[in-house]
């Protein structure tokens, strides 16, 4: 019995020196928190990661073509972007439709994002991830689900479901990261 409690409590002291020593590895994907780097290809294929709009606010945007709120919210995306130059900001609109004839893992079709992108008048760009990292990364719910990054790297603000983009709020809370402020 005494052996028991022993393994017990080495077991437990084990247990919390693991969580102690990877607390800084396991960061909550939340505003007030760094983004996590992400991997995505843009339209032509060339591999494209957070770091690639180093020192710009970013909207990280997670969608897929299949997702009617997701298209109910990209052309406020696209009033936002029209806002502001790409030295300042960018869009990096990451699709997680599976290939087009294949379904997803929860058995979504997938589909085409460029021709939805041309289908909608969108000018930012559209990045694919049909393996859907980007959101174990991210650690999403659903699509869509956004996070506004800082110049600084840090999530501002984070959006689970549509939004209106182009609202006073939203173009104040950019504004703001863009001026430093």
């Amino acid at each position: 019995m005494n052996r028991t409690y022993s393994l017990a409590a080495v077991f437990v002291v084990a247990v919390v020196a693991l969580a102690w020593f990877s607390r800084n590895r396991i960061q909550p994907v939340v505003s007030g928190y760094p983004a996590p780097d992400f991997a995505a290809t843009d339209a032509a294929g060339a591999p494209v990661s957070l770091a690639d709009y180093g020192g710009r606010v970013v909207l990280l945007n997670i969608w897929a073509t299949w997702c009617g709120p997701c298209r109910e919210e990209m052309p406020s995306m696209q009033r936002l972007y029209d806002r502001f130059s790409r030295e300042e900001f960018e869009i990096a609109a990451i699709s997680v439709d599976a290939l087009p004839g294949r379904f997803d893992a929860s058995g979504n079709p997938g589909g085409d994002p460029v021709a939805f992108a041309r289908e909608l008048n969108l000018t930012f760009p559209i990045l694919l991830n049909p393996s859907g990292d980007v959101q174990r990364t991210y650690r999403t719910s659903g699509v869509p689900e956004s996070f506004l990054i800082g110049p600084d790297g840090v999530i501002y603000k984070k959006v689970a479901g549509s939004t209106r983009w182009d609202s006073d709020a939203n173009v104040a809370l950019v504004r703001r990261l863009v001026e430093g402020s």
